[in-house]
């Protein structure tokens, strides 16, 4: 989807179309989620911090994220997809992959497919998608971003190579921008410069990613598509309007988000064997501490003792708190994934 939670909001809200928007965080605090294209024109981008996404744009508006709203839109969307095959595996709210090698529909063209896709989106939907069509996920996915918004990109067998060798390091998926600049450190800036590379010196610079590299960069992906993808893990964040610094108080809204997790977790009836605690300070330095048992904590008490441990492990703190998040993983009865956690803190 495009912009997906920008669009939806841009959907139900007609006097914030043609307007740069920002779901999720404020001029003051907090994190960008989505943008609207018209807010990426200046500069903006999901996970920027919002008085950077005000710098950058000072007509841009925030909007607080409504995760009732996307998951419908999603359900919809995802039901289109179910009508062509029921080999679909969510990445999130708003995308997927899918198998349509055999589909429910018997239409031979996967542009076909792709595009009717993308009509009846518009059509039950009124937001728009963009679309990926390649023979393995790695290159469907790398096409799904090039012609965005509303777009469609085919990459076949015979163009593929031509296709990644042109490609900037930095478009390819699974290069994030830390990788890319230090590629682009070491001279190799195209798919080209990164195909000289032999697995052993790709290895080396790149430790365990470079033998993803290497064959992704030769359009080499053996991944399926996967419907019974599985979620690791169910977690809470929260942003803060004002920095925290007192330990009885950063604890006591880690008690009130154990709570709230509780509470799911319960709803779901899943368990997990290990709890993350996550602190940012102001500077936005993160830090993280887990603990994992043997067996499955059910107990909420016993989340909340070793939440205390976590924290106390923390002490003593070197700045102000702006947030906090909390998060339990290996989890007992791992559902299909239906959407991936948003690790983005929002205003609360």
């Amino acid at each position: 989807m495009d912009a997906f939670y920008a669009s939806v909001e841009q959907r139900d809200n007609p006097s914030l179309k043609g307007r740069p928007v920002a779901v999720g965080g404020s001029e003051r605090r907090g994190v960008v989620c989505s943008a609207s294209y018209e807010a990426r024109k200046f500069g903006v981008r999901s996970a920027q911090p919002g008085f950077k996404a005000k710098q950058l744009c000072n007509d841009i508006v925030f909007v607080k994220p409504d995760f009732n709203k996307y998951r419908k839109a999603s359900d919809i969307i995802r039901s289109i997809f179910y009508e062509y095959t029921d080999l679909v595996e969510p990445l999130s709210l708003d995308e997927a992959y899918l198998d349509i090698t055999e589909n429910k529909m018997g239409i031979s063209s996967a542009l076909m497919i792709a595009e009717e896709i993308r009509q009846k989106i518009f059509q039950q939907t009124d937001l728009t998608a963009s679309a990926g069509v390649s023979y393995n996920k790695f290159l469907a996915k790398t096409a799904s971003d090039i012609n965005k918004p509303n777009g469609i990109k085919v990459i076949t067998e015979e163009e593929a190579q031509d296709f990644l060798a042109g490609l900037k390091v930095g478009k390819f998926y699974g290069v994030g921008k830390k990788t890319a600049d230090k590629m682009e450190r070491m001279g190799i800036f195209t798919g080209a410069d990164l195909r000289k590379l032999d697995k052993l010196s790709l290895s080396k610079r790149f430790g365990k990613s470079g033998m993803y590299y290497y064959e992704i960069v030769r359009g080499v992906d053996h991944r399926k598509v996967n419907p019974s993808s599985r979620r690791k893990s169910i977690g809470i964040e929260r942003t803060f309007d004002t920095d925290i610094h007192q330990p009885t108080v950063i604890l006591e809204k880690l008690n009130l988000l154990l709570d709230k997790l509780w509470n799911t977790l319960e709803k779901k009836d899943t368990y997990g064997r290990t709890i993350t605690l996550k602190l940012r300070y102001k500077d936005f330095t993160t830090l993280t501490r887990s603990k994992s048992t043997k067996g499955f904590i059910k107990e909420k008490e016993d989340g909340r003792n070793i939440v205390s441990d976590l924290f106390h492990n923390m002490l003593p703190l070197e700045q102000t708190v702006r947030l906090l998040g909390l998060s339990v993983g290996n989890l007992n009865n791992e559902e299909p994934s239906i959407y991936r956690q948003l690790e983005i803190p929002f205003d609360g």
